[in-house]
């Protein structure tokens, strides 16, 4: 048993230096689990009966058949459509025009922009970069610190991790449904599924707060220290935004936001009907956004198209709209022909934005793009999945158990070793790797202990976005100072990075102590 246990963590140890190496991952993962697989059947220690199942494994429901995870390629698609949309620029430009007199106006509009490209397109390089190249260099050249511009940027960025619709929500769900799926047959109880509707709930009274402490911070920052973010100055020969401007700008997106999370919050459909919801209404969105660099005229259907998805929203949500029972009233007939009507006007919108993204040349790089994201990830689930059931073959997830249990501070002691050792981690290795690797060995054994699943995804989610923000390692930082202009010192960057990095430890800290802040809006949802 000992020489199981040193194998098992000597695999564990060879996949983390590989992947610091700079390794593919899903090829590392895979790789590392046959090499020890063989090493093991060689010597004795490891039963090929774990190699034989893994097929049935890959082809049953824990991936290619699971639900949770046919949203990623269309969440995906509709993040990579909208960053090519340039709607990043349409948000910066109005929410900048509209605070520019106010103190730390451009700080409030670049944190505003970050949770609504968090919650359009939840791409957190991305969103980083692109605010870097569009945003600093106005925030710079109208005095503000450069400290607080990167800082505010950074963080902002990271939002994407945290509010819904978000790939490591999603992905978090899969393997945290999972883990309490195991921890409920260990200890006898029901099932333990755990739906991305439940994430999404769960996470988005947290975003919200995090985003009000950024904008409080910014606040406090105009308030203590004016010159650090004065107002932005507008020349007299600027004309005013038009209200088509806003409404095309800002109220487009937010339609799209509240549809698919509206959709998913309220029942009206399951994430992956979301998803499709989302990924058409990227599209449409994207058409409307490029109609006029296009020369095209289809920018009323293309309206009338994402217009009609909150129509049929709204019919289903209101009334019966089954054709198949035995009496129909006469206000559900109506209902019935004006979905019919809808969805004929939304497929003709749809097909109207595809037509645009053809003729500005977007649709085919969309495309490539977002099935190299999915195939990606897929990839990498397929190794993290060979490995896991290696390390499981070994007695390795057994071994996690024992130790977290007899961790000192019992399971409080338990949960804070578990989020440091992922915080560290976070440093290293892109949340995918940590998702699909870590979280299945620890989190079945912290839902043993009495943890709510929903409660420590989020609580998981906060801390991956923590680290994604802390230097010297974090990812944002990264991307911030790939963009940044030259004249942008890496000291500033981090010295920027570290108040948002307090408020984020106190978010973690304010879930921990009152659960309800990632557990309420599930179960009011579920009710």
């Amino acid at each position: 048993m000992e020489f199981e246990i040193i194998l098992a963590v000597a695999m564990f140890a060879c996949a983390i230096l590989s992947l610091l190496a700079g390794y593919s991952v899903a090829l590392t993962l895979g790789g590392v689990a046959l090499l020890f697989a063989l090493i093991g059947i060689a010597t004795g220690t490891f039963s090929a009966s774990f190699l034989i199942a893994f097929p049935s494994r890959i082809q049953g429901g824990s991936i290619m058949q699971s639900q949770t995870l046919i949203a990623v390629p269309l969440f995906v698609l509709m993040g990579v459509i909208l960053e090519r949309s340039r709607v990043a620029e349409d948000l910066l430009h109005i929410a900048s025009r509209l605070l520019a007199r106010v103190r730390g106006g451009l700080g409030y509009a670049v944190v505003l922009v970050g949770a609504l490209l968090a919650a359009s397109t939840g791409i957190v390089g991305a969103t980083v970069i692109t605010m870097t190249l569009i945003a600093l260099p106005t925030m710079l050249r109208q005095g503000y610190d450069p400290k607080l511009a990167t800082g505010t940027i950074a963080a902002s960025g990271t939002l994407g991790q945290i509010i819904p619709p978000s790939i490591v929500l999603i992905l978090l769900a899969d393997a945290v449904s999972n883990a309490a799926s195991q921890a409920s047959l260990k200890i006898g109880a029901g099932s333990g599924v755990v739906s991305v509707g439940d994430l999404f709930a769960g996470a988005l009274i947290p975003g919200v707060l995090l985003v009000v402490f950024y904008l409080l911070y910014i606040a406090a920052v105009a308030f203590f220290r004016p010159e650090a973010c004065p107002p932005v100055a507008v020349s007299e020969d600027t004309a005013p935004l038009t209200v088509k401007e806003v409404a095309f700008g800002l109220g487009a997106p937010l339609v799209l936001i509240i549809a698919v999370l509206g959709a998913i919050l309220g029942g009206v459909a399951p994430p992956t009907e979301a998803a499709a919801i989302g990924a058409a209404g990227a599209v449409l969105l994207a058409g409307l956004r490029l109609a006029e660099e296009a020369k095209s005229r289809l920018s009323p259907l293309i309206l009338a198209g994402l217009l009609s998805i909150v129509a049929i929203l709204l019919l289903r949500n209101t009334m019966d709209l089954r054709a198949g029972v035995e009496t129909i009233s006469a206000g559900n007939s109506v209902g019935i022909f004006l979905t019919l009507f809808a969805s004929l006007v939304f497929f003709a919108g749809l097909a109207a934005g595809l037509l645009v993204l053809r003729r500005v040349r977007q649709l085919l790089p969309a495309l490539t793009s977002a099935t190299h994201i999915t195939s990606m990830v897929f990839l990498i689930l397929i190794g993290a999945s060979l490995f896991s059931l290696v390390f499981r073959g070994y007695g390795g997830d057994e071994m996690v158990a024992a130790i977290l249990h007899q961790a000192p501070g019992g399971k409080w002691g338990a949960l804070a070793m578990t989020m440091l050792v992922m915080f560290i981690l976070g440093f290293f290795l892109d949340f995918i790797e940590i998702v699909f690797v870590v979280v299945p060995l620890v989190a079945p054994p912290l839902i043993v202990l009495g943890f709510d699943p929903v409660w420590l995804a989020i609580l998981m989610a906060l801390n991956l976005q923590t680290s994604f923000l802390t230097p010297p390692f974090g990812f944002a930082l990264f991307y911030l100072r790939g963009a940044a202009p030259d004249e942008i010192n890496t000291m500033d960057i981090w010295r920027g990075a570290v108040p948002f990095i307090g408020l984020q430890v106190a978010m973690i800290i304010l879930v921990a102590a009152i659960p309800a802040l990632a557990t309420w809006l599930p179960s009011l949802a579920a009710n």
